[in-house]
């Protein structure tokens, strides 16, 4: 089974607290190896309030979490069972489990906060192919040559010309 991501229904304004909880629950029953993060969807915006420029940070979608887990029955009954989650997005009920956003309404909201679907180190290494979804170098393919874990980065060997060319590429501009 692979790990993909899930909308979690919780009660709205309590987004924050559910996933804390969510967290403890998931290290103290030992469900690293199933459930792996858990993103409140956030947006940074901007505000003019008396001529003060103010941030301020808004929920994209109140009352709903995403969560990357790999979708067992222990792992479903952790995350439904934690307290202020209401259910799954997807799910018809009466023991159905539910359905995995796609990849690309994923990588759409997670881009959207300047976070990647792939993490670095973990499922992305040096001499992995990717494909640019993003920016100047769209639609091509490479090989990661380079990882900047720091600043989010990749220098990617992409094919210009005939001649292989490292290129400096930001982490959300690619998909494995």
């Amino acid at each position: 089974m692979e790990k993909k991501w899930y909308v979690v229904n919780t009660y709205s304004g309590h987004e924050n607290k559910v996933k804390e909880k969510l967290e403890m629950r998931v290290n103290s029953m030992d469900m690293n190896e199933f459930i792996f993060r858990i993103v409140v969807p956030e947006q940074t915006e901007i505000e003019l309030k008396d001529g003060i420029k103010k941030e301020k940070i808004k929920k994209m979608f109140p009352g709903y979490i995403l969560v990357e887990m790999i979708m067992t029955d222990e792992a479903w009954y952790v995350v439904r069972n934690t307290p202020g989650v209401t259910g799954f997005i997807g799910s018809s009920g009466r023991g159905a489990k539910p359905t995995s956003l796609q990849p690309r309404e994923v990588d759409h909201i997670l881009n959207n906060m300047g976070i990647s679907r792939i993490e670095l180190g973990h499922e992305l290494v040096v001499g992995d192919k990717v494909n640019v979804i993003s920016g100047p170098f769209k639609n091509m393919s490479g090989k990661v040559q380079e990882i900047d874990l720091k600043n989010q980065k990749l220098v990617v060997l992409i094919d210009l010309f005939g001649q292989e060319t490292p290129v400096e590429v930001e982490l959300i501009q690619v998909e494995k």
